[in-house]
């Protein structure tokens, strides 16, 4: 008999934090994997040159496709010729701050992105299954804690472009019977964070300050508050909810809700600093407007696809600071490793 061919992923944003991440789970499970990477001068595949393949070599099962999500016809042609079985829509432009400074840019490739992959997939009447990267940005103001009824509050041009893209995969799925689902993820984080994003600025600046490259940390709001989870735990739940018959929306987070004080305070601690004597506000960090509290409820993930998170907020920054420490040639607190090694050891995944 034939062998049965592997199962096809397409990952936009596969360079990105979840996107490496995911890549390995799919990869672990067996898949074909294709990504999606944007030309550029100079490499931007860091986080996952450690899964490239030589396309000339036998049995490769990741392949690299160069598009952008602002252009529709690039989009449209790989969904056709790939015929992918799931599509994994990851691809934004992410950070919050910066989507004030670029707000018309920001809806072009956070919302109209997932519209010109909707339309790419209904096009191609293939029986593709389509995650969206939903965001518990979207949630804004509402009363904490959210979940899958909680009425969308935005307060920021990305949580704005983010509504847009959650209903407009409702409206295909509802009306041409696309399988789409929206993923409502809390912020999730780890070593492969990007370096302006407030979880990996405090570890990577603890990092430097050890090295003595650096005195002052400077951070936005402390007062902020938001529920923290372990990045690679989180696209297994994003692959979850593409294997069930019928589609649906699931919120995905720790249920704890942590300020970036609270942070602070523990990755300083960890390191054996003061943070008192290194960290000052500025300004320039806020954002204009600033959701109050965001924390998930989680408990149809749960009891539907069975999720839990196992890495607490004080195991994830032990984490992320013994990252970048090892990153900047210091000698780790070495905890974070232990915790990582004893508590995930039977994962698909180890340690950056």
């Amino acid at each position: 008999m034939p062998t049965a061919l592997p199962r096809r992923a397409l990952i936009t944003g596969i360079t990105g934090q979840d996107g490496s991440y995911l890549a390995e789970f799919l990869l672990s499970k067996g898949y074909e994997v294709h990504g999606i990477v944007r030309r550029a001068s100079s490499f931007n595949t860091s986080r996952i040159d450690h899964i490239y393949q030589d396309p000339h070599a036998e049995d490769v099962r990741l392949f690299l496709h160069y598009g952008d999500l602002a252009d529709s016809e690039q989009v449209s042609n790989l969904i056709y010729n790939l015929r992918p079985d799931e599509v994994y829509h990851l691809g934004a432009q992410s950070h919050v701050r910066v989507s004030f400074d670029i707000s018309e840019y920001t809806g072009n490739i956070t919302g109209l992105g997932t519209a010109r992959i909707l339309e790419a997939i209904r096009r191609s009447g293939n029986k593709t299954r389509l995650y969206q990267a939903s965001s518990s940005e979207m949630f804004g103001n509402a009363s904490p804690p959210q979940s899958e009824t909680t009425e969308f509050r935005p307060r920021s041009p990305y949580a704005c472009a983010k509504i847009y893209a959650y209903w407009m995969i409702r409206n295909y799925m509802e009306g041409y019977g696309i399988y789409a689902c929206n993923g409502i993820l809390f912020n999730h984080e780890s070593p492969r964070r990007g370096e302006t994003f407030v979880t990996r600025k405090i570890t990577r600046g603890i990092a430097s300050i050890l090295a003595g490259k650096q005195t002052k940390l400077y951070l936005g709001r402390l007062e902020a508050k938001r529920d923290w989870g372990y990045a690679p735990e989180y696209v297994e739940c994003m692959w979850k909810m593409l294997q069930r018959d019928e589609p649906e929306d699931f919120v995905v987070g720790t249920g704890e809700s942590h300020s970036v004080k609270e942070l602070v305070e523990e990755a300083f601690s960890y390191a054996g600093l003061d943070w008192e004597k290194f960290v000052e506000t500025d300004p320039r960090y806020f954002r204009p407007l600033e959701p109050a509290e965001l924390v998930a409820d989680s408990r149809k993930a749960n009891r539907v696809l069975g999720w839990k998170p196992n890495v607490t907020f004080r195991d994830l920054t032990r984490i992320m600071v013994d990252a970048d420490m090892r990153k900047a040639h210091l000698r780790p607190a070495g905890e974070g490793d232990a915790v990582l090694k004893e508590k995930l050891a039977d994962r698909w995944w180890g340690t950056d």
